[in-house]
């Protein structure tokens, strides 16, 4: 069973087989056999497991399992705690309402890689950053929230799922490390492997 842990470039689209105008994981990632375990869109970057085992797959991807997911948003406007409490609470957003999740401001990370391109900067619209815990993983779920609380998201970073982070794995965007299975049963434990 391989586990691997990639920090997912912005613009790349979280598939192997080529794409006519964006950059894929085949670009990233050199081991075969292994695939995504949930999803992360194009414009959204960092953590994404990768597998070649079908059950642990499923452990990470299905929201059934309640393998938390942590995310930084950049979102514009300014903060607004009823809104992070209508995050919390849960969101009808049309077509399903979201389960409660931890939200909460945080200040704008200091040791976040920079984004290429950046966002586009206006003087005039002030942003803010939000760390945002999920248990389930519905299609572009985060950005839905915050822009049904009126704050849209500018930067998406996937910065955990479960135990493992991007950070403690020294990762930079484009890198790759083999995990320990043990580490998604394990609370705490940490890989030591060097990134790729």
């Amino acid at each position: 069973m391989t586990l691997l842990a990639l920090n997912k470039p912005f613009g790349t689209i979280c598939q192997f087989s080529p794409h006519p105008t964006r950059p894929t994981l085949a670009e990233c990632v050199t081991r075969p056999g292994v695939y995504p375990a949930g999803r992360l869109d194009a414009d959204s970057e960092g953590l994404l497991l990768l597998t070649d085992d079908g059950r642990l797959q499923a452990r990470i991807a299905e929201p059934e399992r309640k393998l938390p997911k942590t995310y930084w948003a950049q979102v514009e406007g300014e903060y607004d705690e009823a809104a992070v409490a209508r995050l919390r609470a849960g969101l009808d957003l049309g077509d399903f309402v979201t389960l409660p999740c931890e939200a909460r401001e945080i200040a704008e990370p200091a040791h976040l890689w920079p984004r290429h391109p950046p966002i586009r900067y206006r003087a005039s619209i002030p942003t803010h950053w939000l760390e945002i815990t999920l248990v389930e993983g519905k299609n572009r779920q985060v950005r839905r929230m915050t822009a049904a609380i009126g704050k849209p998201t500018l930067r998406l970073v996937r910065i955990a799922i479960g135990p493992v982070d991007v950070f403690s794995l020294k990762l930079a965007p484009g890198q790759w490390c083999e995990l320990p299975q043990q580490i998604l049963t394990l609370p705490g434990q940490r890989s030591r492997r060097a990134p790729r």
